[in-house]
């Protein structure tokens, strides 16, 4: 029995029981039905603010996160982190304290995972993880609702398989959604392109405990046999520019083709956090053809994280 989420942070989803996560993703889709039935606004969080700073830029954090927020009756506040003080050498910390006064939640996009750490701890209100080098949970969140909507409720029933880097933030995420909720997810990637240690010691601490596994399979060929979910994300994220031939040359055998698809269940699905680097990762035939749900799963970003803001912000 969930009561209440108010209060928490939300830097990696461990943060949540498996029945709270399932109660934030029925909430997710209570707003879309709601949102799609015509009720654009739905004032549970009227005066409040969000403050949203970005070291990265971004398309879909930044405009899910600001009409999350005013479909909700509030507002959100757009801070790039060049513009603030920090880029002028005012702490983290002394940023926490600050913004807390002011707002009744922040969310941070950021290179380094410890930022949002310090954040949190220093902050009077609910720090919320808009992707770090380590994790991205608003992102799996909205890719577990939207498993759930395309195929079942019951993840545990499905093979969910990741093709591409291993280490990869939104395939960490996405481990520990699937694994908190009970479920099994493949991963197929080269040797060298592993989940972090870190969480996969969190995996084991929290998923593992529900019923979660993951594995490594390293040919995707195998890997993909009998799938239900295929995902995958760009070869090169944010900060890894120096490393683009390596990676590119490691992970080409990893291309989601129409081939590889084809090993896949006839009814599988095709997931993208975008954006996507066509013609590497994926091809075009995939992306845009009839296994695609990534601009459905790109929606969902906004419904899911409405519910998160609802339930967490005082």
């Amino acid at each position: 029995m969930v009561t209440s989420l108010k209060g928490r942070d939300v830097l990696t989803l461990t943060e949540f029981s498996r029945e709270e996560l399932l109660f934030i993703i029925d909430t997710a889709f209570n707003f879309k039905q709601r949102y799609l039935a015509g009720e654009r606004v739905i004032p549970v969080l009227a005066g409040r603010h969000l403050a949203m700073i970005f070291e990265k830029p971004s398309t879909r954090t930044r405009i899910s996160f600001e009409t999350a927020m005013r479909e909700l009756g509030g507002d959100a506040l757009y801070l790039s982190a060049s513009e603030l003080q920090l880029a002028r050498g005012e702490t983290i910390e002394d940023t926490a304290r600050v913004l807390s006064r002011y707002v009744d939640g922040i969310m941070a996009r950021v290179y380094e995972h410890w930022k949002l750490e310090r954040l949190a701890e220093y902050s009077r209100v609910p720090v919320i993880n808009g992707l770090s080098d380590l994790h991205h949970p608003c992102q799996a969140l909205s890719d577990v609702f939207t498993i759930m909507e395309k195929k079942t409720r019951d993840v545990s029933k499905l093979k969910i398989v990741f093709i591409g880097d291993g280490g990869d933030n939104v395939l960490h995420s996405l481990m520990l959604a699937v694994g908190l909720l009970g479920g099994r997810i493949t991963i197929s990637s080269p040797r060298g392109y592993e989940p972090h240690p870190s969480v996969v010691k969190l995996f084991e601490e929290y998923a593992a405990p529900n019923g979660g596994v993951f594995e490594i399979e390293r040919d995707p060929y195998k890997a993909i046999e009998g799938a239900d979910v295929v995902y995958t994300d760009v070869w090169v994220s944010m900060g890894q520019e120096k490393e683009r031939e390596k990676r590119a040359r490691d992970l080409e055998p990893y291309r989601v083709t129409v081939d590889l698809m084809m090993r896949a269940k006839p009814d599988a699905v095709f997931m993208h956090c975008l954006p996507a680097k066509r013609g590497e990762e994926v091809v075009n035939e995939v992306i845009d053809g009839k296994w695609s749900v990534v601009w459905d799963q790109a929606e969902n970003r906004k419904h899911a994280q409405k519910a998160l803001l609802a339930l967490i912000i005082p």
